[in-house]
């Protein structure tokens, strides 16, 4: 009987779709960019990017084969691709009202439990309310500069932990954008010297979020009934899936939440976004969900993004020496050896501050952003983009259009400082945090962040490649594939450049010794 009735769901879910995309087509006013012909009822199933394929690269294509903007179709849902930047901001700045929405993502959204973080909110009154919440902590750099000390002791304890162990520095590139964001969020302290438990959970949410968010990547966003299908049906094992990462990301909003709240108890709170706003007293339970979803999505946001972008700067100074060189001249020239770069050096660093654009233009933290949702029909260009279309912007694609940026494979800083009779390139900023309505709340921060590491890990490393047994090693220069993309992890060199540097980084312990982690608060917290 059960077999039965797990034909007739499937049957039924295919037979809504033809109804909907053959039986009832509804006449377009204009067709629909250019793309691939698609299938009779699964449409362009076939066209969406392999398993393990870069989403980035595989959308290029398109723009040899159908131009800057081209479409699929999959199951009746229109995917818009763009692979040029000025379509991105025509269709996502200035037509904003119209594009600026998210898609409904079955897996990743709704049985995951990413449907209530602020990446993945709707366009609607609780979007426009997280926006509010977090624009008054991180809206501007003169907000964000509130932190700079935060951020300060932080990047330096970052040197110390590359001087002692370099062979680990992905795992400090971590810890240190987790300490920075968790301290701002929950006033929570990092353990100093080990993994932290906050910093982990982090870690191995966002890499589920990567894939559990890829547009194509899950059937069941597709064809929604499938999630309705008993777990022993062959091919439902990403209900299973689903149900172990949803654990994640409860964990992920839920323990850091409940931590403040017994420190508020306690008297023993540190000050935060979260307990601020908790301090106010007497919220409504949608205020609290706000102040408990916007403090969940500062922490995951902020403890993955900057990350991708400091693996990669580290990877480029080894491949590029020729830019470390530059930048040495440029920092023992403006600051000398006996102190480290501040915020307050920047607009004296040009090379340093082009060397923070060109790590975020080398490889974009989200090669294909984050799917925008159109709510009308829209006319652009003669073509249809019809309401509930997904728009994808390519951003790896127009961080490295031969036509804008000359050379583009290459790590070059002087681009935006204009060499060889070339007028500047375009400050990647404007592509690399988003677009209009959806732009990155944190990019302030996150630019901060960016700026002081690499400036102060410049000034005190020699970073290159790795020589065993006399011969020189090259670092594997591959790309993840996923929503966020970080470099495959490598193995490189960083060493002082000198034994006065070295003494300049270990200063820190003397000025600022590590405080005493939370962790084991957080370990009486049962979720």
């Amino acid at each position: 009987m059960g077999t039965f009735l797990i034909v007739d769901l499937v049957l039924a879910g295919l037979g809504l779709y033809i109804v909907k995309t053959l039986l009832a087509p509804k006449k377009a006013p204009a067709p629909l960019p250019p793309g691939p012909k698609p299938k009779p009822i699964v449409g362009n199933v076939a066209d969406l990017p392999p398993a393990g394929e870069q989403e980035w690269m595989h959308w290029l294509k398109h723009k040899e084969l159908y131009g800057p903007i081209s479409s699929i179709t999959v199951l009746g849902q229109t995917i818009v691709i763009l692979n040029d930047s000025r379509h991105a901001f025509e269709l996502m700045e200035k037509r904003s009202a119209l594009h600026s929405s998210r898609p409904r993502l079955v897996f990743g959204g709704e049985m995951v439990g990413w449907n209530d973080f602020l990446s993945s909110q709707t366009y609607s009154d609780r979007f426009r309310a997280y926006r509010k919440s977090v624009h008054g902590l991180l809206g501007s750099k003169w907000a964000v500069a509130r932190f700079y000390p935060l951020q300060n002791v932080e990047v330096r304890r970052f040197l110390l932990r590359v001087l002692n162990k370099p062979e680990d520095l992905l795992h400090h590139i971590r810890t240190e954008a987790g300490a920075i964001i968790l301290k701002i969020a929950y006033g929570y302290t990092i353990e100093p010297h080990k993994p932290d438990p906050l910093v982990d959970l982090a870690d191995e949410a966002l890499v589920q979020f990567s894939l559990a968010a890829s547009t194509g990547a899950w059937l069941v966003d597709v064809m929604p009934f499938l999630r309705y299908l008993p777990d022993w049906v062959p091919g439902t094992g990403f209900k299973r899936t689903a149900a172990r990462w949803r654990k994640t990301v409860t964990e992920l909003i839920e323990k850091p939440y409940e931590f403040v709240k017994q420190q508020m108890t306690k008297g023993t709170n540190e000050a935060s976004y979260l307990s601020k706003l908790l301090e106010k007293g007497n919220l409504s339970p949608e205020e609290d969900f706000v102040a408990k979803m916007t403090a969940a999505s500062l922490y995951s946001g902020g403890a993955d993004t900057t990350v991708s972008t400091m693996a990669c700067f580290f990877l480029a100074m080894s491949l590029f020496p020729e830019v470390q060189r530059k930048a040495w001249e440029e920092i023992d020239r403006v600051i000398g050896s006996d102190r480290l770069p501040t915020f307050e050096d920047r607009e004296n660093l040009p090379y340093i501050d082009a060397i923070v654009k060109e790590a975020l233009r080398w490889h974009p933290v989200a090669p294909m952003g984050l799917p925008h949702m159109t709510t009308e029909d829209d006319i652009y260009e003669g073509y249809f983009i019809p309401k509930g279309a997904l728009v994808m912007p390519n951003i790896w694609g127009f961080t490295h259009d031969p036509t804008v940026f000359h050379d583009p494979m290459t790590f070059k800083p002087e681009r935006f400082l204009g060499v060889d009779g070339r007028a500047p390139e375009p400050d990647t900023h404007t592509l690399s945090f988003g677009f209009g309505r959806r732009i990155c709340p944190g990019r302030e921060l996150a630019d901060a962040s960016v700026y002081l590491s690499i400036a102060q890990s410049l000034a005190v490393f020699n970073i290159g490649k790795i020589v065993e047994n006399g011969k020189t090693v090259e670092p594997i220069v591959q790309f993840q594939p996923g929503i966020i993309s970080h470099p495959v992890p490598y193995k490189i060199s960083v060493k002082p450049r000198s034994a006065k540097h070295e003494a300049l980084v270990r200063s820190i312990e003397e000025e600022y010794p590590f405080q005493e982690s939370d962790a084991n608060e957080l370990e009486s917290i049962k979720i």
